[in-house]
């Protein structure tokens, strides 16, 4: 009797040839120094959900020997962590099954991770994360509310969070969170604590073209369609009668970084202010294609839709954020490592050069592309309250000088004036 399983490699294992030659290497790489030899990806996944989700991610640590381990592990933790949810829910122990939701929505989401092609096992992980997210969202101390938001002739699925129930006619403040090519929108907002909505700011979290739930739709990405999806989501949230539309913001993380600076561009001043963060700004991405993991090559070939590599070393030359800077009209926040080994800083700086509007840059010295950890991000102002609170006086109005600043080891910050202001 034939096995009920297929042994047939998935497609994407020849899509590249990095991939192909290297794919021993990061298996090598795994069994020396675990699972986050490309991105704190533990940090960055465990982090929202709080000191509860550690145990689940450490023991998944300690069972991945290789890349091919990594699905499955994941997924397994996640149902541990679906069933204690189930669980709770049955006793309506209602705190304690929200978080467990939470924290299984994020092992999902790192089992889909690895799956870089749309087949049966990505949609179903997809499905399992939704599941959970959406379990989280019914039993959440605030509104979380899941929408669609009108994107040509589909749609871009996003979660609506508002820090409380608003008050008749309240309209709140909105940032819109636009992740990079590894993350996804359940990852976007904390479970406690969250940095936006302690400051009472709404937000919008949003898989883009391309990225996450909006990939398994067919909705690729190319290098300009996030300026489309900025005018849809900018277009849907004036609608909203809990938004106050004339103070909406715009952060993206990593490759979001390039994709908020392109929606920013497109809406011009309905845009109060657009923080790009952990920056992917050099033109053409050959630095993160050409000389880090292999992994995100393959990736991004799934989420633009090729399957061919030289046709996707020509698209992807049209990933330059220069062609749009000066469009920028609101002003802008770059948060950056000095040594960010995925898009060095003189692109980034090269970028910052040709804005007009007031403009902002802030370097972390010694750290790389994720600003986080020890070093100059734990000594100095933290990324995350410094981009909060410098959200907090765009919707305030106030006035802003543009700035290049420095912020050392020991955490001193030196800031030099780059002339101009609003």
């Amino acid at each position: 009797m034939p096995l009920p399983i297929s042994f047939e490699p998935p497609a994407f294992e020849s899509r590249t040839r990095r991939w192909r030659e290297q794919r021993w290497l990061v298996d090598a790489v795994i069994q020396t120094a675990g699972i986050d030899w490309d991105q704190p990806r533990t940090m960055a996944f465990a982090g929202p959900c709080g000191v509860e989700a550690l145990g689940d991610f450490h023991g998944v640590t300690a069972r991945i020997h290789k890349f091919s381990d990594m699905h499955r592990e994941y997924a397994a933790a996640a149902r541990r962590r679906v069933a204690k949810a189930e669980a709770f829910e049955a006793a309506s122990r209602t705190v304690a099954a929200r978080e467990s939701w939470f924290i299984a929505a994020q092992l999902w989401a790192c089992a889909r991770w690895p799956v870089f092609e749309i087949n049966a096992l990505h949609r179903e992980y997809d499905a399992q994360l939704r599941h959970a997210y959406t379990r989280f969202a019914a039993l959440a101390q605030r509104p979380v509310i899941r929408v669609e938001i009108p994107f040509g002739n589909t749609a871009l699925p996003a979660w609506l969070h508002l820090p409380h129930v608003p008050a008749p006619g309240e309209r709140c403040a909105c940032v819109v969170q636009i992740p990079g090519m590894d993350n996804n929108k359940e990852q976007s907002v904390a479970l406690y604590g969250d940095k936006l909505l302690e400051r009472g700011f709404a937000v919008l979290a949003v898989d883009g073209p391309g990225q996450a739930e909006s990939v398994v739709r067919g909705i690729h990405v190319t290098p300009t369609n996030h300026a489309d999806a900025g005018r849809a989501i900018f277009d849907w949230l004036a609608q909203r009668s809990e938004i106050d539309s004339t103070r909406v913001g715009l952060r993206g993380v990593s490759f979001g970084s390039f994709f908020a600076l392109q929606m920013a561009a497109a809406v011009g001043t309905r845009c109060a202010g657009a923080v790009s963060a952990f920056v992917a700004h050099e033109p053409g991405l050959g630095t993160l294609f050409g000389h880090a993991s292999p992994t995100f090559k393959v990736r991004f070939m799934m989420m633009a839709g090729y399957e061919d590599e030289d046709a996707f070393d020509s698209f992807v030359r049209g990933f330059d954020a220069t062609t749009f800077a000066p469009e920028l009209r609101s002003p802008v926040l770059f948060q950056a490592g000095e040594d960010d080994e995925l898009s060095p800083l003189a692109y980034t700086e090269r970028l910052f050069a040709r804005i007009t509007a007031p403009k902002r840059l802030v370097v972390y010295e010694g750290h790389k592309h994720v600003l986080r950890g020890p070093g100059s991000v734990a000594t100095g102002e933290s990324p995350d309250h410094l981009y909060a609170d410098w959200l907090a006086e765009r919707f305030a109005g106030a006035p802003m000088e543009s700035t290049r600043e420095w912020i050392s080891m020991s955490g001193q910050a030196t800031v030099e004036s780059v002339g101009g202001s609003r």
